[in-house]
């Protein structure tokens, strides 16, 4: 590694924490030139071993010595010539503007995302995000989903990023390792060419919505679980989420196959979307 020091955020050196739009760090249109920010030890670790390469790091001094293993690894992988900038907590946390109590971020090159076809290929059980738009929202529901069995996740044009530092930070790491991918090149292919993509792969298409016609979750649960030869019987399902207090559109609700909802008790009307997801990912696990 490269040690150097720096003293101020005006260092040139640290332009990828400080100075870029994030328009600039998301540069979907050339993905390989992208970067994204992780923060904390444990997500830059998740990164490096899903195989996303280091750009530079930037650690407090008092974490340097817990961070050699990560450190030699990249090291061994991507060569010597990494920056390694040092600094002292004060300059982190005025950079992030909290305390980040595991000292260290890393920015790192983005990848080139997969088609639809290759993330959903062996996939039963994936998830849709619809234009969610709170990163803390998007990294929650990543992390549910690799938690709780799902197998793949795909985010709509209009959906925040995944890559996003704070939902990257959300997410615990999780964004690198379930696979996901953007569905539709942009808004004009979401959701019925989207959709009809998916129905193309053999999923049930299945917005989580409180509609009139809306099945119970648990419903939905049992079809899943019934032998294949039952008529009812539901293989492969997308589950899809809608945007924070709208919900999802009347275009995608007039596409999809079911619509779903969970009981709620003491007129509760609905759950977040972190937290129905997870309830729904549990459900059919």
């Amino acid at each position: 590694m490269q040690f150097l020091e720096v003293h101020s955020l005006d260092d040139p050196r640290l332009n990828a924490y400080v100075h870029l739009t994030e328009l600039q760090l998301r540069n979907r249109l050339e993905p390989s030139m992208g970067l994204f920010i992780a923060e904390s030890h444990k997500v830059i670790d998740r990164a490096l071993a899903a195989g996303v390469e280091p750009v530079s790091l930037l650690i407090e001094r008092p974490w340097l010595e817990g961070m050699q293993e990560t450190l030699q690894a990249i090291d061994t992988r991507w060569g010597t010539d990494i920056p390694v900038f040092v600094c002292e907590p004060e300059l982190l946390e005025q950079l992030t503007g909290y305390r980040l109590h595991r000292g260290a971020l890393a920015a790192m090159r983005r990848w080139e995302l997969p088609s639809v076809t290759q993330v959903c290929k062996d996939a039963k059980h994936i998830a849709i995000m619809e234009n969610i738009v709170d990163h803390t929202n998007v990294g929650a529901l990543m992390r549910s989903a690799a938690a709780l069995g799902m197998d793949a996740v795909l985010v709509s044009p209009s959906c925040a990023d995944p890559l996003y530092r704070r939902a990257v930070r959300v997410s615990m790491g999780t964004v690198f390792q379930i696979p996901w991918t953007r569905i539709g090149t942009d808004k004009h292919d979401w959701p019925e060419q989207s959709l009809d993509a998916l129905h193309e792969l053999g999923f049930t298409t299945v917005a989580m919505a409180l509609q009139d016609d809306s099945i119970d979750m648990t419903e939905l649960a049992r079809r899943t679980h019934l032998p294949s030869e039952d008529p009812q019987y539901i293989d492969k399902v997308a589950l899809i989420f809608g945007t924070e207090g709208d919900g999802l559109t009347q275009r995608t609700l007039r596409t999809v196959d079911l619509t779903v909802r969970i009981a709620m008790d003491y007129g509760v009307d609905s759950l977040n979307v972190a937290a129905s997801s997870a309830v729904a990912f549990y459900a059919i696990r």
